[in-house]
């Protein structure tokens, strides 16, 4: 009956993630040979870090939708729940938490097969992002985090929840009306 899906968020749900993206740019650069090992610590530690956040949002009704990010990357994954939901999203580039350690990998070229794969699957269905935020944003995650879209009404209280939890997260957009584009991303 507390089953949390990837459909039924509103316009106005606010969207949040868990964790940073940007392991499928680190993996990627340590099959070139460009990661260091410092690089690979980052994306272990996160790969490890498990989501048992997603427990205590069974019992949370502000939480209206709710899905993990693997390998269709954030934009797919949210581009699912947007559909399953019969709604838009828009998202601000500048507020997707990523690993700082991929931004000079994903510079020197380590970017995942797996994120042209999505691009071309789903790239269509994503405007204002240059290629590089694409690049992030479509970028396969191994063990990823949490993607929620939360009731507006109840941010304040359900941010609070967050911090008591040991997360301190903001939004990184919200959902919208159905739209021409089922996400558009800012900076």
């Amino acid at each position: 009956q507390k089953l949390k899906r990837n459909a039924g968020a509103r316009p106005g749900s606010i969207l949040y993630l868990t964790k940073p993206i940007g392991v499928g740019i680190i993996a990627t650069a340590q099959k070139k040979g460009i990661a260091s090992e410092k690089d690979l610590e980052v994306a272990r530690n996160s790969m490890v870090t498990l989501n048992k956040l997603g427990e205590k949002l069974a019992d949370r009704d502000e939480v209206l939708a709710l899905t993990d990010v693997t390998g269709f990357g954030l934009l797919g994954h949210l581009i699912e729940m947007c559909e399953a939901s019969h709604t838009s999203a828009e998202i601000s580039f500048d507020a997707v938490p990523r690993l700082a350690e991929a931004q000079k990998l994903l510079a020197q070229g380590a970017i995942p097969g797996g994120t042209k794969r999505n691009l071309n699957s789903y790239g269509s269905k994503v405007s204002g992002a240059t290629e590089e935020q694409l690049n992030w944003l479509a970028d396969p995650q191994t063990s990823g985090g949490l993607l929620m879209a939360v009731e507006e009404k109840y941010q304040v209280d359900f941010e609070n929840f967050l911090m008591i939890a040991g997360f301190h997260l903001k939004p990184i957009g919200k959902m919208v009306t159905r739209q021409e584009h089922v996400v558009v991303v800012t900076a």
